[in-house]
């Protein structure tokens, strides 16, 4: 075959291929979307529990700055960092709620938090690296990093640490992480660190050389007491900012501020990583969204606070109906619902196959939950995550169809 023939066989072959880095494991939940879509569609009588997003639109504020935005602003290019105004925002959004020195500087305005993590993971990491996540968590963290070639090491924690990694953890591995990846509010748990805790691990991180990245994504929407209705200091919010300067906070607007779709994240950041984080987001995205800039502004005002306030409210609500129900199911074993609006059981009285589990239920009730396959590699087969995001009706419903789905 002549050479240039050989090459075009190659080309087309390498065209074809997929990167090594590209075979993580895919988003499961998104195939329970697209079931439930389907089903709603055939049937129209979908119930949808598996959602890790509110029900409800953004602050009338936003909506009302956003129309304002299209007939006012240009809506091209902002600073890759963001808008000053936003940042400022931002800044003051940490001082006033956790009362530490934030200003603008220390804000990097990120297309959604997937995006900041993405940036944050290539501008701290490098190939190799060894970085830890909690098990069960949320995949992207496991995924994304395994993508840009660092090493995960999952920590398993259960029931005795509420789900959460402990500084013996971190003390029990061969040698020190070069990072340590934290979320309270935790998906899927809902489980959150106490301040102190929280406090320990971010001194023991300063201590080693291990970046800490605090996900605060669920800030806002934590409940006063613990899932047996008992006062816990677990349910304190608290930031790594309050301990540690050198670790990075990370923010949304989707979860507490109901921006899902907006995306719009942020990241609180140490002055050695802004040159890396500049370099990188310049050339990935140039800036976040403008119109989501614009708008976001306003998520912080009082009035917005009102609104969301109300919905983490209705929250409280659905999460005593499935405290309250799932128990009466026979599912009885539940992580401490501390904050976000999940609800994470253990089913494996019923089933060691949660997929095949929630598919059938899906089938026969229109009730759809996440199983547990994406957030727990080693447990997931009998673990299910359920939403409380949406109305305090559609929670009641889909527990009586489920009680009739069981048998109960």
């Amino acid at each position: 075959m002549p050479v240039r023939d050989l090459r075009d066989v190659i080309y087309r072959r390498r065209v074809r291929s997929e990167s090594r880095r590209s075979t993580v494991p895919a988003f499961y939940v998104m195939d329970v979307w697209k079931a439930a879509a389907e089903r709603a569609r055939t049937h129209g009588d979908v119930l949808v529990l598996a959602a890790g997003q509110p029900s409800t639109p953004a602050p009338a504020p936003v909506l009302r700055a956003t129309r304002a935005a299209l007939d006012a602003e240009l809506l091209g290019y902002t600073e890759t960092f963001g808008t000053l105004e936003l940042r400022t925002a931002i800044a003051g959004y940490h001082r006033d709620t956790y009362g530490i020195a934030v200003d603008a500087e220390d804000v990097v305005v990120t297309t959604g938090s997937s995006g900041a993590f993405t940036l944050i993971f290539l501008a701290a990491f490098d190939i190799g690296d060894t970085v830890v996540v909690a098990r069960p968590g949320y995949p992207a963290y496991r995924n994304t990093l395994s993508a840009l070639g660092c090493r995960v090491v999952e920590l398993d924690c259960g029931a005795q640490t509420r789900f959460q990694p402990t500084v013996e953890m971190l003390e029990a591995l061969p040698e020190p992480p070069a990072g340590l990846i934290v979320a309270s509010p935790a998906n899927p748990t809902g489980t959150m660190i106490a301040p102190a805790e929280l406090a320990a691990l971010a001194r023991w991180c300063d201590a080693h050389g291990t970046l800490l990245i605090s996900d605060e994504i669920y800030h806002g929407i934590v409940y006063e007491s613990d899932s047996t209705g008992t006062a816990s200091d677990a349910t304190a919010t608290s930031s790594a900012w309050e301990t540690s300067r050198e670790s990075v906070v990370i923010g949304s607007v989707s979860k507490y501020f109901s921006m899902t779709g907006w995306r719009l994240g942020w990241m609180l950041v140490p002055p050695g990583l802004r040159p890396a984080l500049q370099r990188l987001a310049s050339n990935m995205t140039v800036c976040p969204p403008a119109i989501s800039q614009y708008a976001a502004v306003h998520a912080f005002d009082a009035e917005s606070r009102r609104e969301l306030d109300g919905h983490v409210r209705r929250y409280a609500r659905n999460r005593a109906l499935l405290l309250d129900g799932l128990p009466r199911l026979g599912i009885t074993e539940l992580a401490p619902a501390d904050g976000a609006f999940y609800a994470y059981a253990d089913i494996a009285h019923l089933t060691d196959d949660a997929t095949r589990w929630c598919a059938d239920l899906l089938a026969a009730t229109g009730v759809a939950l996440a199983p547990g396959t994406d957030f727990d590699t080693s447990n997931g087969s009998h673990t299910v995550r359920l939403s409380f995001a949406g109305a305090s009706a559609d929670i009641e419903e889909a527990l009586a169809r489920m009680g009739r789905f069981l048998g109960v």
